[in-house]
């Protein structure tokens, strides 16, 4: 095989997050997002919920964490659903595929648990790459704005974005807090 064919392999590997990750990922997350991100819709959502442990991943290569994501469990109108996010890739190690493999990884084993719905707030050509599509405006409404050209879905089970719509609630809460704009569903 010449060099010019050569196709070069990931070194990083993906694992299920473990609770002494949770610094680095915090740490992560507030380079990639800064402390302006707790002020966000997706943010409000996520105040006194615990993430879906068996959907956080992380990205390792020479012992470096190199990204991370995670789930939230939400309702829209009447159906429960998955939120993803934040999904955070260190910047030095951006355009190599680390993000897309940590949300491959996530979805395959959110289809494995059932979970039916994905939802985020995001690029759509980037996410597209594993999915996800803009949804119809105006049907689903977040407690807070949000640019409705960035609210994606992806069906886990057929058919199951086309049909949400309603007010995105939290799924349930954890950990009593103040946090009036996001409600439960």
């Amino acid at each position: 095989m010449n060099e010019a064919s050569q196709v070069a392999c990931p070194t990083w590997i993906v694992r299920p997050e473990r609770p002494e990750d949770a610094a680095l990922i915090e740490a992560l997350n507030q380079t990639a997002f800064g402390p302006g991100r707790f002020a966000k819709a997706a943010y409000r959502l996520r105040e006194g919920v615990s993430q879906v442990g068996p959907l956080a991943f992380i990205a390792i290569e020479e012992g470096e964490l190199r990204g991370s994501v995670r789930f939230w469990p939400i309702a829209i109108g009447g159906t429960r659903a998955l939120m993803l996010g934040p999904l955070a890739v260190n910047a030095g190690q951006r355009g190599r595929g680390i993000g897309v493999a940590l949300m491959e990884r996530a979805l395959d084993e959110a289809r494995a648990l059932s979970h039916a719905v994905v939802i985020l707030i995001g690029d759509e050509p980037y996410y597209a790459r594993v999915g996800f599509a803009k949804l119809p405006p105006g049907r689903i409404r977040f407690p807070g704005p949000v640019d409705p050209s960035r609210i994606l879905g992806l069906s886990l089970k057929p058919g199951a974005a086309l049909n949400l719509s309603g007010e995105v609630r939290r799924g349930r809460l954890d950990d009593p807090v103040c946090a009036d704009g996001a409600g439960l569903g």
